[in-house]
């Protein structure tokens, strides 16, 4: 049995979530509204202050969905409650980052600045010139955006320069040594 699967998703005070045909549910908190179709072989049933997953048979491809659609709706909770965000640093001589209305403006040693528009749902702050926190409801969108961001100078390994997530740890090289 999935571990994941069977805990019950607790359902905080404030928040409500429907679950209509097709197994599409919605979830509304103090944060916002999410939507989402789950796959439609899982039982989604709310009991009381929590919702329950239950799977038809012990197929393989039951067993990988039962402990999936368990934490999206899980996720879902979290993300209108507290929500989710994630911090990437500058790192660099002359790279920098200034935030305008909803546009993200990087100057990352190319020819010209790179230009980036926060997707709807998600908002970034900048903290001084070299930190971005990225925020948003939806776990998946704030997680796709940051890589977005990340992508457009990953870290490079002999001197560490780029754009890295806060808690990412980045494999230094040696450079290279004189001959003798």
């Amino acid at each position: 049995m999935s571990r994941i699967g069977r805990l019950p998703v607790a359902i905080p005070a404030g928040v409500t979530v429907e679950i209509a045909e097709n197994n599409k549910i919605t979830v509304k908190g103090p944060k916002g509204t999410l939507e989402r179709e789950l796959p439609i072989e899982m039982e989604v049933k709310v009991e009381g202050d929590t919702v329950v997953v239950t799977r038809p048979n012990d197929l393989k491809k039951m067993k990988s969905l039962h402990g999936l659609t368990r934490t999206l709706v899980n996720n879902m909770v979290v993300g209108v409650t507290e929500g989710y965000q994630k911090v990437l640093e500058v790192n660099g001589v002359g790279y920098r980052a200034a935030k305008s209305g909803n546009k993200l403006t990087l100057n990352l040693g190319y020819s010209h600045p790179v230009e980036m528009t926060d997707p709807e749902g998600v908002e970034t702050v900048v903290e001084g010139q070299n930190k971005i926190v990225v925020k948003g409801i939806n776990k998946e969108k704030v997680g796709q955006y940051a890589a977005e961001i990340r992508d457009k100078r990953r870290p490079e390994p002999y001197k560490g320069k780029g754009i890295k997530y806060a808690d990412e740890v980045i494999r230094r090289k040696v450079g290279k040594t004189g001959k003798k």
